[in-house]
């Protein structure tokens, strides 16, 4: 996908899923529910093969999630990612997160499920932006476990 703000694409999954006579549930399917995830093959609009394919099998609805970047959230990972490389400022990890500030408030990611003999089939759309958000995030996380790990290793000697 080659937008930097996934709305306008929301705006038609909202029009084309209710055209189709489906419900739209609001949920995320995580990842420990068995899922199959569609391949797009390059195809910007394979989601509408895949709400037909909704209708086809008879789901009765298609589940529907959205994320945007929240500026809270952004903020609360600059600073993490400060803290992480305190005292470098020019730090991979901070200056990426900074980079991310001007698309505070645009949604990245759309998530659209249906359910058939047990499995949840998956369309994601995403931005590259989201993507390097998402990376940055798991970094972070990894971080602080090897911290805390270090910090619990330290207090049992």
């Amino acid at each position: 996908m080659s937008t930097d703000n996934l709305i306008a694409l929301k705006d038609d999954m909202v029009a084309f899923i209710e055209g189709h006579g489906l419900k739209r549930l609001p949920g995320y399917v995580t990842e420990d529910i068995p899922s199959v995830v569609w391949e797009d093959q390059g195809k910007p609009d394979a989601w509408k093969d895949f709400v037909e394919m909704a209708k086809h099998v008879g789901a009765p609805f298609v589940t529907f999630s959205e994320m945007a970047l929240e500026r809270e959230e952004l903020d609360a990972l600059i600073e993490e990612a400060g803290e992480m490389n305190f005292p470098d400022e020019e730090a991979g990890e901070l200056v990426e997160a900074q980079w991310l500030r001007k698309y505070a408030g645009n949604l990245g990611y759309i998530q659209l499920g249906f359910v058939y003999q047990g499995v949840a089939f998956l369309h994601e759309s995403t931005t590259e932006w989201y993507e390097r958000f998402q990376a940055l995030l798991e970094d972070i996380e990894s971080f602080q476990d090897i911290v805390i790990d270090d910090h619990d290793h330290d207090e049992d000697e």
